[in-house]
């Protein structure tokens, strides 16, 4: 592969750190250093031991390649990320990058929390080399991708956490980079800024490179095409993200030595048609477990807030949506509902000219921006699809059960389009219509939980 094709190469990086047992161990170094200089047959004594964060690291990563780079805490893997980027010095090797390098690392990173947020936004370009002409033009831009206000003009050591990164971000996106670094800061903010994050992130990574660090498993599994596995400063594996994950996860399970993984099974149950709550079709399924999950801290609460009329989209306005909400099934509107139970999602639009083949649909995201579930009125209507005039008002209604969420927020994209399944137009879509936050959860694992008809354990005798 020629260097052309690479964005960035790695060759036998090493960093290695002094740590002492005591402060003046530090000055006692100095002194013997000293020493050993001015009498070269010296040698000076070690008041320190040494620690090394990485050790002969090598890799290369393609132009617009995803990398992901996974390990436990002190692996290494944010020395890596500041030797790339320049903020630190190795011991020994060396990187290549081909490209604009911008990096998101830890909080505040390469920000000045004395000066202003506009002062910080003309700091970062000049540290990633653009010039102040060139700052003048995005800082408009940087600014309302920013959406902090005033803030802009007051001292970082002002905001929020949150508000650092946005502003931080909104640089990142504006500075016209080839390679993104990102350390653990793609969940950070709320549920909006998160989602315009991810939508960037996604856009970029069809063309430039990016590389992040994360503990979040399946962040790593969806963005990325490659993943690196550090341990104790080297590269333990590295290859396609399903394969590298699965062997690291693993490698975190602890099995007690003489646990009794092949035991014999005990009867509990041989009568796979017994009488248990939930093993017979009632007609409206449910799942039983919720009477018990309820009424405990379990439960699936999912808080709801209101419809966003400002928020990002985008359409050519022959309609428009103008509410949307979710109610129980009385038609009351909801901001608090639980996983598991039955809900309406209802979209409300005006037509400003008239459609012909109207479709409105939904889909619910996580806070990645992946698509967990929706649906849309095509196929109900698809033999027989109505016409609405210029000025009606109408509304589609979705009635289903909610999943069970793991906890974090996520939000609801709607749209309402024109012509057929494969082939329509959008007239308005928008990004994050609804945005909810699940706060407690049954589920640990997997992106949602499924209400269960029926869950039977049956066991045949010991042979």
């Amino acid at each position: 592969m020629s260097s052309e094709e690479l964005a960035l190469t790695v060759d036998n990086l090493s960093k290695c750190y002094h740590i002492y047992e005591k402060p003046v161990d530090h000055l006692k170094q100095m002194v013997s250093s000293c020493l050993g200089k001015t009498l070269s047959k010296t040698k000076p004594k070690r008041y320190f031991t040494e620690h090394w964060a990485l050790n002969d690291v090598s890799f290369s990563i393609k132009k617009g390649e995803t990398t992901g780079i996974i390990g436990v805490n002190g692996a290494g893997k944010s020395t890596l990320l500041q030797l790339i980027c320049g903020t630190l010095t190795p011991t020994s090797g060396r990187v290549n990058v081909n490209g604009r390098v911008a990096a998101l690392l830890e909080l505040g990173s390469g920000f000045n929390m004395e000066f202003t947020g506009i002062e910080n936004v003309y700091l970062y370009g000049a540290i990633l080399g653009l010039t102040q002409m060139e700052m003048d033009n995005r800082l408009t831009d940087i600014c309302e991708f920013a959406d902090i206000g005033d803030y802009v003009y007051q001292p970082l050591k002002t905001y929020s956490s949150g508000m650092i990164i946005r502003l931080a971000f909104s640089v990142i996106v504006h500075v016209d980079a080839d390679i993104l670094v990102i350390d653990e800061a793609l969940s950070v903010g709320d549920a909006f800024f998160v989602q315009k994050r991810m939508r960037f992130l996604r856009k970029f990574m069809e063309k430039g490179t990016v590389l992040f660090v994360s503990h979040d498993i399946s962040a790593v599994i969806n963005l990325c095409s490659h993943v690196m596995w550090l341990e104790e400063g080297r590269i333990k594996k590295q290859g396609t993200p399903k394969i590298v994950s699965e062997r690291y996860l693993g490698n975190l399970v602890y099995v007690p030595q003489g646990a009794d993984t092949d035991s014999r099974s005990r009867e509990i149950s041989n009568d796979s048609d017994s009488h248990r709550p939930g093993t017979k079709d009632s007609g409206e399924m449910r799942d039983m477990r919720l009477d018990y999950i309820n009424r405990t801290n379990l439960r699936n609460d999912l808080e709801v807030f209101q419809f966003q009329p400002d928020s990002e989209s985008f359409g050519y306005r022959k309609a428009s949506i103008v509410n949307v909400r979710m109610t129980d099934e009385d038609d009351r509107v909801c901001s608090w509902i639980v996983g598991g139970e039955r809900v309406v999602l209802i979209i409300e639009c005006e037509a400003h000219e008239t459609l012909s083949s109207p479709i409105v649909g939904f889909y619910v995201k996580d806070r990645l921006g992946q698509y967990l579930f929706g649906d849309n009125t095509y196929l109900t209507y698809v033999t027989d699809t109505p016409v609405i005039r210029s000025g009606s008002f109408f509304q589609a209604r979705f009635r289903f059960q909610m999943p069970i969420l793991p906890m974090g927020q996520y939000s609801i994209a709607t749209a309402v389009a024109e012509g057929t399944q494969d082939d329509h137009r959008q007239q308005h879509w928008f990004h994050d219509a609804l945005v909810f936050q699940s706060h407690s959860s049954a589920v640990v694992n997997g992106l949602v939980g499924i209400p269960m008809a029926a869950i039977e354990l049956v066991v045949s005798d010991s042979q």
